[in-house]
């Protein structure tokens, strides 16, 4: 059998994804696609202006994602309509919970991040190259198809990190909003201006991990930075989209409670009251597996720290059956969508508004 045909044969058909023992290339070329955010430079170098890294990309590299190539000057993306993971997923998953609460969301990832957290949950894929895991072939029409047929009225951009497969992430959304399918992306919000205002125009949501309120959590256990994340979110509450925030909080690295406070009036103050924050619960995995699990105490101090400093949706996360996954009218304290898990057992919010009081609930209903 020839390496053509055991492609062929090979190709993944199922969601989900299956690193590879050999590392080969089963997909070939069928990923690559022109690159829409780079400057040419002398000698055939590139610069990317995708993310804050602002790879210098000499001939025959790739930029710190791993999945954007030089070829001969010009810059491309290896895994256009290559998804390697596909899964229908409760949108409160995400989590997003002010977002059509109850529903279903079409996930998609492809391979590639454009930062190295030390506590990821999905670094056999985040932390992989295109070659080295087995990827499916679905053009951005087909995910829209896919969205119509299984009964998902959105498209959920996540598990990796969607910026770095903006492109695909764009086309597939616009090919969702002809099918009158929304589009959800979950992010670390390590992105340029430019990329990031050209998806807000086909972009119903948007979740972003905030991976903490101090530049020194950011280059020790993330190698990023702080301020280009505050950027994107000042930038979505600017274009008026609706926004999410996750906070996981890792014991002794961002759990002090004078960064939280600090986290919270910046929230109030840049982003508005109504920006639901979720306190996630850490559990030891990856590079972080000498740290314990976060106590629920820590949890809930930092929801009561947030709830005082005027935000009016906060959460906790990763802790199933608390009474903090639950959403409460901020005016007159009723209980308003009960969750279990990814459920929704109840939802008395009725046209926007509590089924109570009548005060109007921040969201997408």
């Amino acid at each position: 059998m020839d390496r053509r045909t055991f492609i062929k044969i090979s190709s993944c058909s199922a969601a989900g994804y299956c690193l590879l023992r050999d590392g080969k290339v089963l997909a070939g070329d069928d990923g690559v696609a022109p690159a829409r955010y780079y400057e040419k430079l002398p000698y055939r170098k590139i610069k990317c202006t995708l993310c804050p890294r602002e790879c210098v990309i000499d001939d025959l590299e790739r930029g710190y994602c791993g999945v954007r190539e030089n070829r001969g000057g010009t810059y491309y993306t290896l895994v256009h309509g290559n998804p390697c993971s596909a899964h229908i997923d409760p949108i409160e998953k995400k989590p997003l919970f002010h977002f059509l609460p109850g529903t279903l969301a079409f996930s998609i990832a492809t391979v590639g991040c454009n930062v190295f957290c030390k506590f990821c949950q999905n670094w056999q894929i985040s932390q992989a190259r295109p070659e080295q895991v087995k990827s499916m072939k679905m053009s951005p029409e087909k995910v829209a198809k896919v969205a119509v047929e299984r009964n998902c009225p959105s498209v959920a951009y996540t598990y990796t990190e969607p910026v770095v497969f903006t492109e695909y992430m764009y086309d597939t959304a616009r090919a969702c909003r002809d099918r009158n399918i929304k589009s959800v992306m979950i992010s670390n919000g390590y992105i340029q201006k430019e990329p990031m205002k050209d998806l807000c125009t086909v972009l119903n949501a948007v979740k972003i991990d905030l991976k903490a309120f101090t530049r020194r959590f950011y280059k020790e256990l993330v190698a990023g930075e702080l301020k280009p994340v505050l950027d994107t979110l000042i930038l979505l509450r600017q274009q008026n989209m609706w926004t999410e925030i996750v906070y996981l909080i890792i014991p002794g690295q961002n759990d002090d409670p004078g960064e939280l406070e600090k986290l919270s009036k910046w929230i109030v103050e840049e982003l508005g009251p109504d920006t639901p924050l979720h306190f996630s619960r850490f559990y030891p995995q990856y590079r972080l597996k000498n740290l314990p699990a976060t106590p629920i105490s820590t949890l809930e101090t930092a929801r009561k720290i947030a709830l005082d400093n005027g935000l009016k949706y906060v959460y906790i996360g990763n802790v199933p059956g608390h009474a903090a996954e639950n959403t409460y009218c901020p005016s007159c304290q009723r209980l308003l969508v009960k969750r279990t898990g990814y459920r929704i057992i109840e939802n008395a919010i009725q046209n926007n508004r509590c089924s109570y009081c009548s005060a109007t609930i921040a969201g997408v209903w």
